[in-house]
């Protein structure tokens, strides 16, 4: 167990290479792998653009959502997000039958590096994120059988968590999803959602604030609690409170999305705490955000 599931899918810095050289020549420049992530693995090319080719099957049809709609909503985001200037084809000719994407390279370095005070200084802009993206969305945008959903459709799952023995407070985690699953359900038209809003998700600059907003694999419509868990994924009491208080400056929202949110925070938080080795940055970081709720609803 690691820090992120096995690749069924391997590319290289060769591969990279030979692929630039063959659909886009014109691209072509230095290539080192910067990141290895969940679904996808990330190299730099040159000095202005990065490659980001998948590293499990699953993960192809969520390349296809971030190329066909990321571009349009960069345009009204306020943050930088990497929204792919070129496509890549599958190229089994060379051992890699997925799609893959060149995105912009966009400088900051990952939330998780940074201790949790100190992210207190992206709340506001993160909040002003999370709004501008939280518009009405089409009827074809990307269907995600496990983000932007009832809550009730990942009880299974998060029981699965609760009764895997992996958890340090199963009792005070079911009580606060037991809370979680009691709020009313969103019943207003599905809102576009990042779906996936957690650090390893957000690049800041030296001083905490906000540089760009990354991974929009699981980008999906519905209920908008999903991406204000961010503010208990993210945030500790002081920054949660400064991006609460602006996220309503800006748009309407009950009580009742609050708590689901709180639960959404819950299903990735066990997720990840069930799914990673306990040392690495983004399970402990898990491991924080579920002593952090269960603390905080006593």
């Amino acid at each position: 167990m690691a820090d992120a599931p096995e690749a069924d899918l391997h590319p290289d810095e060769e591969l990279v290479r030979r692929l630039v050289a063959h659909q886009h020549p014109d691209l072509v420049g230095p290539v080192r792998r910067e990141t290895n992530g969940w679904d996808n693995v990330v190299f730099r090319l040159g000095d202005d653009l990065a490659v980001r080719m998948p590293r499990r099957t699953q993960a192809v049809g969520l390349v296809l959502h971030e190329q066909q709609w990321l571009p349009t909503l960069a345009r009204r985001l306020p943050i930088a997000v990497p929204a792919p200037i070129r496509v890549g084809v599958p190229a089994p000719e060379f051992g890699y039958d997925a799609p893959w994407s060149i995105v912009p390279w966009l400088s900051g370095a990952s939330a998780l590096a940074f201790e949790e005070s100190s992210r207190d200084a992206a709340a506001e802009a993160l909040a002003e994120f999370v709004a501008a993206l939280a518009v009405p969305a089409p009827a074809d945008a990307p269907a995600n059988a496990f983000r932007g959903v009832p809550l009730a459709r990942r009880d299974a799952s998060v029981r699965a968590r609760l009764a895997g023995g992996r958890l340090a407070d199963p009792d005070g985690v079911e009580r606060a999803w037991e809370r979680a699953l009691a709020a009313s359900v969103w019943h207003r038209p599905p809102v576009w959602l990042h779906g996936d809003l957690h650090p390893a998700n957000l690049l800041l600059h030296a001083d905490g604030s906000l540089a760009a907003v990354i991974d929009f694999g699981d980008l999906t419509s519905g209920d908008p609690a999903t991406d204000l868990a961010t503010a208990w994924l993210t945030f500790g009491p002081r920054g949660r409170e400064r991006f609460v208080r602006r996220v309503e400056e800006l748009v309407a929202v009950d009580a009742a999305t609050w708590e689901r949110a709180r639960g959404w925070a819950l299903v990735v938080a066990t997720a990840v705490v069930d799914a990673t080795d306990a040392g690495t940055p983004l399970a402990r970081a898990a491991v924080g955000v579920l002593e952090g709720i269960t603390a905080e609803l006593g």
